[in-house]
């Protein structure tokens, strides 16, 4: 999971380092959009900070999103990829969450939500809620900090309900699809 903070950076590396610059949490959270013109079509290899909306806005041509396997090999492509120990299960629905929560609490399982606000006040006892972003820039910015609160945690899963799919919220779903991946 990558790090946001100078506390993760610590934590991920230890004693390895002499010292860390603290200038503070990341200002988008997630990685930067990595784009290839190398040929006839501008193509987003990763989605990022920058949505492909905005980039065909700059360029004032169509961007194309890239298939997994298409292009040229750029960071955070593989399709298993930002996972913390906890399984990560992506919901459509946070009605899907609570169902499928209460059937692994009952079992003795230690499970999380992360889910855009408002989170129902009628959860079941003991699903812990990591996150409720208030949109898809929030939780770019709270993406990695939750998944490793569920690992602080110990959940054994954690639930997520995606924002949509525009925007800034295209890389968020793609950090989500990869965490969850099998």
């Amino acid at each position: 999971v990558s790090p946001t903070t100078a506390a993760h950076v610590r934590a991920d590396l230890g004693n390895d380092v002499d010292a860390i610059l603290d200038g503070g949490p990341c200002a988008v959270g997630i990685e930067s959009t990595i784009i290839d013109c190398s040929g006839g079509a501008v193509r987003v290899l990763r989605h990022g900070g920058v949505p492909l909306e905005r980039i065909a806005e700059l360029l004032g041509r169509d961007v194309v999103a890239a298939r997994d396997g298409e292009g040229p090999s750029a960071p955070g492509r593989l399709g298993a990829h930002y996972q913390p120990r906890a399984r990560v299960e992506v919901v459509g629905h946070i009605d899907a969450a609570v169902g499928e929560a209460r059937v692994l609490l009952e079992a003795g399982s230690r499970a999380g939500l992360l889910a855009p606000a408002p989170v129902p006040v009628d959860l079941p006892p003991g699903l812990e809620v990591v996150g409720e972003p208030a949109d898809a820039e929030e939780y770019a910015r709270i993406l990695y900090r939750s998944l490793r609160e569920a690992d602080l945690r110990e959940l054994d899963v954690l639930f997520v309900v995606a924002p949509p799919a525009s925007g800034i919220g295209a890389a968020v779903e793609d950090r989500l699809r990869r965490a969850a991946a099998k």
